[in-house]
């Protein structure tokens, strides 16, 4: 099975090419750096890596992330793994997401961030309550357990593109678990580690970030709910 790497990336001159450099070569044929607006050096750092660079003038991390989806789906590809570009995740646990993919056929695997070993710091409480009440909620209305919404997740190509991912900010994650619950994909959580990002975060870094993504985060659950 062939696997892509999306990574969506703004501002992060200081971290891509680290994560570029950790993801396993063996199990990627091409690793999609997505820039989204960028007034740093990220797209230089990118390709002097060996990343394919793109430009998505849409701020926001679900249009990156649309936007990686709309070239991956024209190229030879069987499964999109999805990684932060600011080295709190550790691309070298991409087998542990794709691993059960391909040997055990699962359509969509999660890392989860609470399962795994966290460098002290590393997930703030907003983060943790924001996956908690997120859990809850996707439990309660889908009978699907999830712990954490994090960014580290592959899936197969043919049932990412069954979804018709819509949203373009911070509601990202949750709308791709919400509708893989609701056509019954066969999901998996994995522990992957998790360490403290590169630079500050655009979304819990701040204030108004935070209250941004709980509140596009809450919309977008809210929405999935009407519409059943």
């Amino acid at each position: 099975m062939k696997s892509t790497v999306i990574i969506p990336a703004y501002n992060e001159e200081k971290s891509i090419a680290k994560v570029i450099y950790d993801i396993p070569k063996d199990l990627i044929s091409e690793v999609v750096v997505v820039n989204n607006n960028s007034i740093d050096n990220t797209v230089y750092e990118a390709e002097k890596a060996g990343a394919t660079v793109l430009n998505e003038m849409v701020q926001g991390y679900g249009a990156s992330c649309l936007a990686g989806i709309d070239y991956v789906k024209k190229k030879n590809c069987d499964v999109v793994v999805f990684l932060d570009g600011d080295y709190s995740d550790f691309p070298e646990e991409t087998k542990l997401i794709l691993e059960p993919i391909i040997k055990s056929d699962y359509d969509f695997v999660l890392g989860s961030r609470v399962l795994g070993k966290r460098e002290k710091g590393a997930l703030p409480i907003q983060s943790r309550f924001g996956s908690l009440v997120s859990g809850f909620l996707i439990k309660l209305f889908w009978n699907v357990k999830f712990t954490d919404l994090g960014p580290f997740r592959a899936i197969k190509l043919d049932k990412l593109l069954e979804l018709n991912m819509k949203d373009k900010w911070y509601g990202w994650t949750v709308e791709m678990q919400i509708k893989a619950a609701k056509k019954n994909y066969k999901i998996l959580e994995v522990p992957v580690s998790y360490r403290k990002r590169i630079g500050q975060s655009k979304v819990t870094g701040t204030v108004k970030g935070t209250f941004m993504a709980s509140f596009i985060i809450l919309k977008t659950i809210f929405v999935q709910i009407f519409k059943d």
